[in-house]
């Protein structure tokens, strides 16, 4: 039974759905109700509809945060800014420079939004550039639109809240008539499904993970590693530029202040939790993926409790923190050796028992 459970205990995606597990248990407990899905509208209430809809924008990012941790071995810490500046973008372009609140648009909604993943992309680009080309530290050369982004988008929207009051532009944060689901979820699934199918179908996954293991190997054997690096960053910068879309629908405006405020450590911590290691290489998009709902599961058990949204990040750095303690290379030598000296001690106990 035992080694049986040490087997399961390995299995990459235990630890993600153990959390989750572990989350939803509590929630239970707390609240009995807590699973419970009523239709009110024509639409799916309750908090595990609430879980999936509000976690739809960190599984995005999860999905183009896990491919930049596994080919670098960092982070990007910018992703919550360029939803940001994705979203003022979109909102600038279809409410017309230095309009505040609009219900016609200048453009067209899908060019607006277009241009949004676009800019999201082209953040993504110069990440790239500068870790891929430059070799600079991925956390250093992200801090640069970490601490910009937002900026460049409060001056797109002429340094206020540019609210887009045109109804079809609520579809894509909210729900589409007629459709119980929030429309989120399906945005979400959509992202996951390209980015899976990629990596499954083509040899982009087995080079990220060789690049990010290896790359001076990787180069060696024909892999072009500057380019693999520089298409992983400009994919966290879509997946950003889609969240900041999503995030701006939701409440049909372009608030840069608030829009993926913080959201760069939920996107961490899903990798993390997703049972990926941050030093790089192998990677588990599924198990990313179930980090992203996990955190939103503990954001809305926190908010449940009591707890402030400004206290909540705390609590989420103090998991990040025990999870990348559990991970360090010291910290599972140092398992190891007590394993080994627990094993020592059991055999010169039977070796006594024996004589």
């Amino acid at each position: 039974m035992m080694e049986n459970f040490k087997k399961l205990t390995k299995k990459p995606l235990f630890l993600p759905i153990f959390c989750m597990i572990l989350v939803l248990l509590i929630n239970l407990i707390k609240s009995p109700d807590f699973f419970a899905i009523s239709i009110n509208n024509g639409v799916l209430f309750g908090r595990l509809i609430d879980i999936l809809n509000r976690g739809s924008e960190i599984a995005i990012l999860a999905v183009g945060q896990t491919l930049v941790v596994a080919v670098s071995a960092g982070t990007d810490i910018s992703v919550g800014s360029v939803m940001s500046l994705s979203a003022c973008s979109c909102c600038m372009l279809l409410a017309g420079y230095g309009n505040n609140s609009v219900s016609t648009l200048a453009v067209p909604m899908i060019v607006g939004m277009l241009f949004g993943v676009l800019m999201g992309g082209v953040s993504g680009a110069m990440n790239g550039a500068l870790v891929a080309k430059l070799k600079i530290q991925p956390m250093v050369a992200t801090l640069i639109l970490f601490t910009a982004a937002r900026a460049i988008g409060l001056l797109l929207c002429n340094n206020q809240i540019t609210y887009i009051r045109y109804e079809p532009y609520k579809y894509l944060g909210n729900f589409i008539p007629g459709c119980p689901i929030p429309t989120p979820v399906f945005v979400a699934a959509i992202v996951i499904a390209i980015v899976a199918v990629l990596l499954k179908k083509t040899a982009l996954g087995l080079y990220i993970q060789s690049v990010g293991i290896n790359g001076r190997a990787a180069r060696i054997s024909g892999i072009n590693s500057d380019v693999i690096c520089f298409i992983c960053y400009v994919v966290c910068g879509v997946c950003a530029g889609i969240a900041g879309i999503v995030a701006s629908s939701r409440i049909y405006s372009a608030d840069s202040n608030n829009i993926g405020l913080n959201y760069e450590l939920d996107a961490i911590l899903a990798v993390a939790l997703g049972g990926n290691s941050l030093g790089g290489g192998k990677f588990n998009l599924a198990g990313s993926i179930i980090g992203a709902y996990t955190i939103q599961a503990i954001t809305t058990t926190l908010l449940a409790m009591g707890v402030s949204t400004d206290k909540a990040p705390v609590f989420k750095a103090i998991i990040v923190i025990i999870i990348v303690v559990v991970q360090a290379p010291a910290f599972k030598a140092y398992m190891a050796a007590r394993k080994a000296q627990k094993e020592q001690r059991a055999q010169q106990a039977m070796v006594k028992e024996a004589a």
